[in-house]
């Protein structure tokens, strides 16, 4: 985890207005996520640090292993928390990133109900607490999938694509687009501060053991020494993003992004078929890709071909991509 953990310190590099966090209580949701451990991390590793940081999550024993590391520092909390209910403390979140969501596409599969309630009851549980509780801005971290199939390519954030509302796999994009809609509305209504950011496909080294995208599916055999069985020919094409990439992009649009707006958290320098991602990995972990393609399972999945984003508003704020996607997959392979 060395590696990783280097990554996520090199964020201190990068020029921003930390002094902005300076006393609050940051409230991140989903934190024992991919992406919520890694900002959690990133946060509490911080060289100047003087805030406190509240990580919230369902899975109060996965917290204690993932966050073991923090357990004995006065300025870290952990808040067993799920969404679906209204926050129940009295602590004022002067900041709080929404990263928590049912991303699995099993859940999308079999819960398709609830994957929809939590993405528009997270917000509105956590926009009632925070306005009537001293909320500075909220940040929430939205999706890519709100483009769905989309003519224009790459996907800036003004582009909309098609999506099939009939399809109960419609649960996850059709419900974020609906979360960031309710976010501005709170910001139009009652003058609350928040800005979006919609991650591409994002990998890393920490990812949850009910985490079954394609990424994770990749790493877990690389790690094993197995070979990597593809169920299509994977030729859609994707942007992806490293986990300290994507989280040094949210504290980019959390401390310096424009309110109301949204972001594209990518890194454009690693457009990728899933079979290029997926022969990659092989290489870097010694094993082979075979394909076993199974035509339902395409269908069913009602995969979108082509998922290329445009980074130009991102790197307006000062990011960039801290390495290369070698160096960022070897780092994700090690064990977390």
């Amino acid at each position: 985890m060395n590696a990783y953990l280097d990554d996520i310190r090199h964020i201190d590099s990068f020029s921003l207005p930390w002094e902005q966090l300076s006393g609050a209580n940051i409230l991140v949701t989903g934190a024992t996520g991919l992406i919520g451990s890694a900002l959690v991390d990133a946060l509490m590793l911080h060289a100047g640090r003087d805030y406190h940081v509240y990580a919230a999550g369902r899975n109060e024993q996965r917290a204690k292993g993932r966050f073991a590391d923090y357990l004995g520092d006065a300025a870290f909390h952990f808040m067993k928390y799920d969404v679906m209910e209204p926050l129940q403390t009295d602590v004022p979140f002067h900041y709080i990133i929404h990263a928590a969501s049912p991303g699995s596409p099993n859940f999308f599969a079999s819960n398709p109900v609830e994957v929809m309630k939590a993405n528009l009851m997270g917000v509105t549980h956590l926009m009632e607490y925070g306005l009537a509780h001293d909320m500075r801005r909220l940040l929430y971290v939205s999706s890519g999938e709100v483009y769905g199939e989309c003519a224009e390519v790459p996907f800036t954030e003004q582009s909309s694509g098609y999506l099939d509302c009939t399809n109960p796999r419609a649960c996850y994009p059709s419900s974020k687009r609906a979360a960031e809609t309710l976010c501005v509305a709170y910001a139009a209504e009652y003058g609350a501060d928040v800005v979006i950011a919609r991650p591409c496909h994002t990998y890393g080294p920490c990812f949850t053991e009910s985490d079954n995208r394609a990424y994770a599916q990749f790493i877990r055999l690389a790690r094993e020494g197995k070979d990597i069985i593809l169920k299509s020919p994977g030729l859609q094409m994707r942007s992806w993003c490293y986990v300290a990439d994507a989280v040094c992009a949210l504290l980019h649009i959390l401390m310096k992004g424009e309110s109301r707006q949204a972001y594209n958290v990518a890194d454009d320098t690693s457009n990728l078929t899933i079979r290029q991602l997926a022969e990659h990995i092989a290489r870097i972990g010694g094993c082979q890709v075979r394909f076993d393609v199974d035509e339902a399972l395409m269908r069913q999945n009602d995969i979108i071909s082509r998922a290329v984003f445009d980074t130009t508003r991102l790197r307006a704020l000062g990011w960039h991509p801290i390495a290369d996607v070698e160096h960022n997959l070897r780092s994700s392979i090690q064990e977390c």
